[in-house]
């Protein structure tokens, strides 16, 4: 087994922490690629689904078209960290674009976050308590809810502008947006900590509390109204909230608990080389399951949105009509042209005869 001297430089700092290039330069590319065409084609018709609905406007239609404009920009950031990867994690671009990228995937990811949270609070307020806390879903009070939240996550990672984003590694690669080059800044592991449980900590303690509490009160609701019971809306409304819950959860959960174990260790003793490659390995495995989660999202909208499905259908139908009729269009001069070439061929033995 290697030594900790032979993966270090004379320098001290560990060589060995983009030792999984070749396989990173396959995988990551391609899985990012998949995430931005899906996303950006998922989301931008989600955006059109929604689009009509802005004129009679509510509290959810607000939160949701929020989210789908941050899971689109998300989706546009994504093209350039996909040359980054397939360049085994080489950034020509300089350090300007590099912050640039970072600040519009960092802002976009955790308001995404921000406005999941705002729309299980909407969806609890509605449900349960309509009548005490009606007034905070006024489409007034919404607006400048969602103008909060992006102030909020723009504060969050605005601080990303004074940090160090490449840095050139031994080998001649410059990295962009990785972990080791935040590593030199002065009490990064304690940032991080209060960033995890800011950015996804309290959301999710959010999100579980409102969505249970929302699937309680429709069971109670099942119970007491037979006919809810019979058409199976409940059922329906309590399956998709699961989605929303299990889709959130196992996206965002492994990196914040992996980022949180190894600022944890991090402030215990330092790391040897060998744990920094292994979490360079975890953290590219986890960013890639957490940045899924933007094109999860509008297979949720299929499921819990009658007009998105209706439009997905409805695309569907078309695409699968303007194919039957090319074919059909097609097939007659194919028969007309078997015909004439039967036509010359029996000519031709007439006139041998």
């Amino acid at each position: 087994m290697m030594d900790d001297q032979s993966i270090n430089d004379t320098n001290g700092t560990c060589t060995n922490l983009y030792d999984h290039r070749p396989v990173a330069r396959v995988l990551m590319p391609l899985h990012y690629a998949i995430v931005c065409v899906v996303g950006l084609f998922g989301n931008a018709l989600a955006l059109h689904v929604i689009r009509p609905n802005l004129r009679k406007m509510n509290s959810t239609t607000l939160y949701s078209a929020n989210l789908v404009v941050s899971d689109i920009l998300f989706a546009f950031s994504l093209p350039l960290r996909v040359v980054y990867y397939a360049l085994g994690f080489h950034w020509p671009l300089g350090e300007f674009a590099c912050k640039a990228t970072a600040l519009v995937f960092y802002i976009n990811t955790y308001a995404g976050v921000n406005f999941m949270t705002c729309l299980s609070v909407d969806r609890f307020i509605a449900v349960v308590l309509p009548l005490r806390l009606a007034r905070y879903r006024k489409i007034q009070r919404v607006k400048w809810v969602c103008v909060a939240v992006w102030l909020l996550v723009l504060a969050q990672t605005l601080p990303l502008l004074s940090m160090p984003m490449t840095h050139k590694e031994p080998d001649g690669h410059i990295t962009c947006m990785e972990y080791p080059n935040f590593d030199r800044v002065p009490n990064i592991s304690v940032i991080l900590i209060g960033a995890v449980f800011l950015g996804y900590g309290l959301p999710v303690v959010i999100i579980l509390v409102c969505y249970s509490c929302l699937c309680s009160k429709l069971r109670l609701l099942a119970k007491t109204n037979h006919l809810t019971e019979k058409s199976g809306r409940n059922k329906k409304a309590i399956g998709v909230i699961f989605c929303v819950i299990l889709v959130f959860v196992v996206c965002y959960t492994p990196y914040h608990i992996d980022l949180l174990q190894y600022m944890v260790r991090k402030l215990r003793y330092e790391p040897d080389c060998s744990e920094q490659h292994t979490f360079q390995i975890s953290l590219h495995a986890t960013v890639c399951l957490m940045n899924l989660n933007s094109c999860l999202d509008p297979f949720i909208y299929f499921f819990a949105c009658k007009g998105y499905k209706k439009k997905v259908m409805k695309l569907l139908r078309r695409q699968v009509s303007m194919s039957f009729s090319s074919a059909v269009r097609t097939s007659p001069e194919e028969s007309s042209r078997d015909l004439d070439h039967n036509k010359i061929h029996l000519n031709s033995r007439n006139e041998q005869r």
